[in-house]
């Protein structure tokens, strides 16, 4: 890993977009060029322990005792670990009898150790260490010493299912997962019942993201081009987005809604996967490349180019000027209700659609259109100085959340492209071993931190009331293709230029006449 970026590299990596395989317009690939980024809060998950019925030989004061004392292959500063062998961070996160580790250093560790080796890998190590160490293969094993350290070890897994259940969708992490906690359960009916509980949630918790990749599947499944509908009915029958929701109060509510559900399965690890490179001391292994990985968060970053092309496709399909400033003024209104509530990923993919070159270009519209209202919004996503302004505005609706009176007030849903992009220059500015081989724990803790504060904004419930009408439409709504859009472009306000002239006569040709 390299510790800085050349100029040639960041121009690579805008042109070709952010994640590998999705189709980012030029305008979206634009705002995602940050050079700079911010430190979060000190805010790190908490998994409810296990409820006091293991009274005081299962729980005491000694359960979230961390080591503060280095010991081999560790290194402090100021009481702060910074660096340490893969190994000797693996043995820190197993407990002991009279140890549990840090709720902060479990979810930094196996967050950021999938950057150096695989979680089922990990998991195998775990187990081995918990067994061997507290010799539970032992039939003699005293039981009072097990009755000690096996809630610790129910407690450090129940950890790992409740924040990175994902990583169960790999059958060799369920196979390492069964074999520990029938060793830790068998002939006790209190673990055996706390064992039971945890599998039981895990699996509730993967059945429902399968369930909701399914239903992803199939509404992308039914989104057709809007040029293939034009044709096959008259446009005075089609529908458009004025005559499904004309409040843009209601939309920015649905926009919520999508925006907050969507975020809900984005899994902390998912961030790292997109940033996973080869480590050249791990034998140019690749972490994730032989098991299912989630996708929500490239899911994510689609509904935003959609969002975008369907604003697009709105404003540029009416054929009369007057109808077309009226569906500017609107989602400019839309776009204002996002930033109240906190909705900024809403608001940029609003802004974005309006900035595309064949709305833009659509002079005598935005003539008759008030422009006030929508300079302060673009002012407010100013991506100078590394978008400050938006960064000001998201402190407070965070310091707001904190805060918060109501389930409203508590909605934070960032630029989400900002953000991976923040967390994708800290890892490629920040080297993940340093030069004598230690794995850079400084870096573990600064990602942890970005990672968590978004932890807690997808945790919201959205406080809205739903309008399936108007959520089906938003989802499935045919929207133009880039070629489409500027076709309906020249097609509203003719070329202005040979170019321009060239162009269209081209599209014409090309999309027209397509069967």
């Amino acid at each position: 890993m390299s510790g800085g970026l050349s100029c040639a590299s960041i121009h690579r990596q805008t042109s070709a977009g952010l994640i590998s395989g999705v189709s980012v317009p030029f305008e979206v690939r634009l705002l995602r060029l940050i050079f700079l980024y911010i430190l979060q809060q000190d805010k790190m998950p908490q998994t409810p322990p296990f409820p006091t019925m293991y009274g005081s030989n299962g729980y005491n004061k000694n359960l979230y005792k961390a080591k503060e004392e280095d010991y081999e292959g560790l290194y402090y500063h100021d009481n702060n670990l910074v660096s340490g062998s893969l190994e000797a961070l693996i043995e820190h996160l197993v407990p002991t009898v009279s140890y549990y580790p840090d709720r902060t250093y479990i979810f930094t560790f196996l967050l950021s150790s999938r950057l150096f080796i695989h979680p089922y890998e990990l998991m195998s190590k775990v187990c081995h260490l918990c067994v061997d160490q507290q010799r539970l293969t032992d039939p003699q094993a005293d039981k009072a010493r097990v009755r000690k350290i096996a809630p610790k070890i129910l407690q450090l897994l129940t950890e790992w299912t409740e924040t990175f259940p994902y990583d169960f969708r790999d059958e060799r992490m369920m196979k390492s997962l069964k074999e520990l906690t029938h060793r830790l359960s068998t002939g006790d009916e209190l673990y055996r019942k706390a064992v039971q509980q945890m599998t039981q949630t895990l699996i509730r918790k993967l059945t429902t993201l399968s369930q909701y990749e399914e239903a992803l599947a199939k509404i992308n499944s039914s989104v057709t081009d809007r040029l293939t509908v034009l044709k096959t009915k008259p446009q005075s029958i089609q529908r458009d987005i004025l005559t499904i929701c004309s409040d843009p109060f209601t939309l920015a509510q649905q926009l919520t809604h999508i925006e907050l559900e969507r975020l809900s399965y984005i899994g902390p690890e998912e961030f790292i996967q997109a940033l996973v490179q080869k480590d050249p001391l791990d034998n140019d292994k690749r972490c994730f490349s032989d098991h299912k990985k989630a996708s929500n968060l490239e899911a994510y970053v689609e509904w935003f180019n959609r969002l975008s092309y369907l604003v697009a496709t709105e404003i540029c399909m009416p054929v009369k000027k007057k109808h077309r400033a009226r569906v500017i003024e609107f989602f400019i209104d839309v776009a204002r209700e996002c930033f109240n509530i906190g909705n900024f990923n809403s608001l940029m993919a609003i802004i974005t659609g309006m900035n595309m070159s064949p709305v833009s270009r659509l002079k005598k519209t935005w003539s008759k259109v008030k422009t006030a209202k929508f300079d302060i919004l673009e002012h407010q996503m100013d991506p100078s100085s590394n978008f400050y302004n938006y960064r000001t505005a998201l402190r407070g609706a965070t310091q707001r959340s904190i805060t918060a009176h109501s389930s409203r007030e508590k909605i934070v849903i960032p630029f989400f492209s900002l953000l991976i992009k923040d967390i994708y220059f800290l890892n490629e500015g920040c080297a993940s071993r340093l030069p004598n081989g230690q794995v850079n724990f400084e870096k573990f803790w600064e990602l942890a931190k970005q990672v968590m504060e978004f932890m807690t904004w997808k945790k919201v419930e959205c406080p809205f009331d739903r309008d399936r009408k108007i959520l089906q439409y938003l989802l499935t709504a045919p929207v133009f293709s880039e070629d489409a859009l500027y076709l309906a472009s020249y097609e509203s306000e003719g070329p202005e230029n040979n170019m321009e002239k060239d162009r269209w006569k081209s599209l014409r040709s090309s999309l027209l006449n397509r069967t």
